[in-house]
C-alpha cells in the first residue's frame, strides 16, 4: 500500500475517533445515527442494487438517509461503493450529506467506485452546497428587505429605524407575535421599547426570517449600546417572543461544525412551524363553492390569517369527493343531491410573499395588473390546475416540501412548467422516472414486455409532456422505458405516430437528419441486449469452459490449436445433441423469437430478437418515409 493512502486511511481513523469523542461528550449531535429498522435497511438493500424505484418511495416515506448501517455504512456510500451515480445523485438531492469534514464524508469520498461518482460528491460538498431547505430560508429572509412588489401588512419601529414585516411569519414563528396578532388581526404598526437595543431587536426578526445568527453584536456609532448591552438585550427579546433557541444559536456560531448543526436544526424547526401554520390557516380555510358563484365570495382584507389572495383552481363535482369534510359552507353550493353534475372551485387564501417564488406571480404582483394592486376585497386568481395539484404547489411553495403520487406527477409537471417553478419542475420529473419503473431492470422491464395492458404509466403522455416541458431528464427515461419494453409497443400506432411527431419537432429537418426519440431507443436497445448478456455470466461461462478445456487437451499433448478445435467441436456437438434431445422430449419448451421461429438457447433468441427489432424500427421510418 502506498503511503498517500496509508496516511489517508489514518486521518480517516482519527477523524472516526473524534467525531465520536465529541458525540460521546455532547457537543455536537450524531449525523449518522444507527438505524435496524426494516425501512432503512431496505432502503440500504436498495442502493446496493442500484434500484431507483425502491429508494425513491423509501425518502418517501421519510426514512433517514443519512443514518447508517451495522457495519457503518449510509446509503450514500453503498450507492457510491458500487457505482451508482443516478441512486447517489437522488440521495444528495434529497439532502444526503457530504461534508469532507467529517469521517462518513471523506469515507464517502474516498470509497466512490469512479471519477463521475466523486465529482458528484464534491459537487454536494456541504461547504459548497445548500440545504435542501436553504432556498426556502434564502426567500423568507430575502422577504425583510425586498421593497418590490409590496407585501408587508405590518411596520415595526425601533428609534429611527423601521422594519416591513409580515404578520403570517411573525405569527407562525414566534407564539408571543400569533397571541397578540390573533387579539388583534388588525394591527398594522408596533413600536419597540426606547430600552430594548434595535440592534438585539433585528438579531431577533433575522432569526424569525431563517436568517443566520450573527455572531457581531456590536452596535454602531453613537447608539450608546454596549455589545453586552446588546447580548443582554437579545436575552430579553428571545424570552419576550419567546424563541428560546436564539441565544443558544449565537453562542454556537463561533464552532462550524456546532453551528452548522444549530443553523440545520434551526431551519427545520422553521419549515415545520410554516408548514404547521399553513395547514391550519391556508389549507383549513379553503373553500368549495359552485365555479358560476366563485367571482361572488368576497374576503376582506383585514383577516384572521392575513391572506392578501385567494387562489381559485376548478374541478367537477364527481371529482371533489375529498372536499367534503366540512370545508364546503353553507350556502355555498345548491342541489347537492342533485344527480346533475356541477363544476365545483376550490378557493385557496394565501400570500403574496410567498407566491412570489413563482416567477409567474412575481411577474404578476410587479406589473400593472389589476392583480398587482391591493383593494378591500382579495383578488381571485383562476390557476389552471386541479385543486389537488394546486394543493401541492402551495405546499412546497410554503415549506419546500415536493411529496406526491405518481398518478398527479405528470399533472404537478405541467403546472409548475406554467408557473416557472424550476424545482418541483425537476422533483415531478425525478417522481416519474423513479417511481414509474425507473429503475430499468430486467425483471422489472419483463413484467410488463409483449403487453401494453400491464404498463405502469401512460409512456406516449410522458414524453409528449417532457417535450412540451422541455425535460431532458424526462425524455431519457421515457426513450429507456421503451426500448426495455419495445415489443409491447413498436407494432402499434401510437408508437409510429410518436416517431412521426419526435421527426417532426425539428425545425427545417432535412431528409438525412437523425431523429432524437429514434436515436435514443437504439442506444438503450443496445444497452438492453448488453446487460442481458452481461447479467446472465455468459462471458465468465465461456471463459471458464474454455479454461477447463484447454487444461485438459494441453496435458494430454500440449497442442493449442487443437486445444481451441476441440473447444469448438466439443461445445457445437454437445449444443447440438442437448438441442435435439430436449426438442424431441417436449415440443411446448421450445425457445422462439419474435416472428416465432425456434431457436437454440436464449442467447440466440436475443441476438435476433434484437435485430428484429432494429429492422421493424427501420420498417417504421420507411412506412413513414423518414430517413435518419
Amino acid at each position: 500500500m502506498s503511503e498517500p493512502t496509508v496516511l489517508r486511511k489514518d486521518q480517516l481513523e482519527i477523524s472516526l475517533h473524534n467525531e465520536k469523542k465529541l458525540i460521546k461528550e455532547g457537543a455536537i449531535k450524531d449525523d449518522n445515527p444507527l438505524d435496524l429498522s426494516d425501512p432503512f435497511r431496505e432502503l440500504c438493500a436498495a442502493c446496493r442494487k442500484g434500484d431507483l424505484k425502491v429508494c425513491q418511495e423509501k425518502i418517501s416515506e421519510g426514512v433517514n438517509i443519512n443514518a447508517r448501517d451495522p457495519y457503518d455504512y449510509t446509503p450514500l456510500i453503498l450507492a457510491s461503493l458500487c457505482g451508482h451515480y443516478e441512486v447517489a445523485q437522488l440521495l444528495l438531492e434529497s439532502g444526503a450529506l457530504c461534508e469532507r469534514d467529517t469521517f462518513q464524508g471523506e469515507r464517502c469520498l474516498y470509497n466512490a467506485l469512479n471519477d463521475r461518482i466523486r465529482n458528484l460528491l464534491l459537487e454536494y460538498d456541504y461547504s459548497k452546497s445548500t440545504d435542501p431547505i436553504q432556498p426556502l430560508a434564502a426567500h423568507i429572509s430575502s422577504l425583510i428587505t425586498r421593497d418590490h412588489p409590496v407585501t408587508s401588512d405590518i411596520v415595526v419601529t425601533a428609534e429611527d429605524e423601521s422594519l416591513y414585516l409580515h404578520k403570517f411569519i411573525l405569527s407562525a414563528r414566534s407564539p408571543y407575535f400569533r397571541t397578540k396578532l390573533a387579539a388583534a388581526p388588525d394591527t398594522i404598526t408596533w413600536k419597540l421599547p426606547n430600552t430594548i437595543p434595535p440592534q438585539a431587536f433585528a438579531a431577533a426578526i433575522k432569526y424569525l426570517y431563517f436568517g443566520e445568527a450573527s455572531r457581531e453584536l456590536r452596535s454602531g456609532p453613537g447608539t450608546g449600546f454596549t455589545e453586552s448591552e446588546v447580548f443582554t438585550g437579545i436575552d430579553r427579546i428571545a424570552k419576550h417572543l419567546e424563541i428560546d433557541t436564539l441565544v443558544d444559536s449565537i453562542l454556537d456560531s463561533g464552532d462550524r461544525r456546532l453551528a452548522r448543526q444549530r443553523r440545520t436544526a434551526e431551519l427545520t424547526k422553521g419549515r415545520d412551524q410554516l408548514e404547521e401554520w399553513f395547514r391550519s390557516n391556508v389549507l383549513h380555510n379553503k373553500l368549495v363553492v359552485e365555479t358560476s358563484k366563485a367571482g361572488d365570495v368576497k374576503w376582506d382584507r383585514n383577516n384572521a390569517i392575513f391572506a392578501d389572495v385567494l387562489l381559485q383552481a376548478d374541478e367537477l363535482l364527481g371529482d371533489t369527493d375529498e372536499y367534503s369534510n366540512g370545508a364546503l359552507q353553507p350556502g355555498d353550493c345548491a342541489d347537492t343531491g342533485s344527480k346533475e353534475q356541477r363544476q365545483k372551485s376550490v378557493l385557496f387564501p394565501c400570500h403574496r410573499a410567498m407566491l412570489l417564488r413563482s416567477e409567474f406571480f412575481h411577474t404578476m404582483f410587479s406589473s400593472q395588473f389589476r392583480e398587482a394592486h391591493l383593494e378591500d376585497h382579495l383578488h381571485i386568481i383562476n390557476v389552471d390546475c386541479s385543486p389537488d395539484v394546486l394543493e401541492i404547489i402551495l405546499m412546497f411553495l410554503y415549506t419546500e416540501r415536493a411529496d406526491f403520487p405518481l398518478d398527479v406527477a405528470v399533472d404537478v409537471l405541467f403546472a409548475a412548467d406554467m408557473l416557472f417553478i424550476e424545482k418541483l419542475k425537476t422533483k415531478a420529473a425525478v417522481v416519474i422516472s423513479t417511481l414509474g419503473s425507473g429503475n430499468m431492470s430486467q425483471a422489472e422491464a419483463a413484467k410488463t414486455r409483449g403487453t401494453t395492458e400491464e404498463d405502469d404509466l401512460d409512456i406516449y403522455a410522458i414524453i409528449r409532456a417532457a417535450w412540451m416541458t422541455r425535460v431532458q431528464r424526462l425524455e431519457e427515461f421515457a426513450a429507456r422505458y421503451l426500448a426495455y419494453r419495445l415489443e409491447a409497443h413498436i407494432d402499434s400506432p401510437e408508437f409510429a405516430q410518436l416517431i412521426q411527431e419526435s421527426a417532426s419537432r425539428i425545425q427545417g429537418r432535412q431528409e438525412t437528419d437523425s431523429i432524437e426519440l429514434l436515436d435514443d431507443i437504439r442506444f438503450y436497445l443496445g444497452e438492453r441486449f448488453r446487460l442481458r448478456f452481461t447479467d446472465a455470466g455468459l462471458e465468465e461461462m465461456m471463459e471458464e469452459e474454455a479454461e477447463q478445456h484447454a487444461t485438459g487437451a494441453i496435458t494430454n499433448d500440449g497442442s493449442i490449436e487443437e486445444v481451441i478445435h476441440g473447444i469448438e467441436t466439443i461445445d457445437l456437438t454437445e449444443k447440438g445433441v442437448e438441442q435435439t434431445s430436449q426438442r424431441g422430449q417436449d415440443h411446448d419448451h421450445d425457445i422462439r423469437n419474435l416472428n416465432g421461429e425456434i431457436v437454440g438457447d436464449e442467447f440466440d433468441q436475443d441476438s435476433m430478437n434484437y435485430d428484429i427489432l432494429m429492422d421493424k424500427l427501420d420498417q417504421i421510418l420507411e412506412s413513414l418515409d423518414l430517413e435518419a
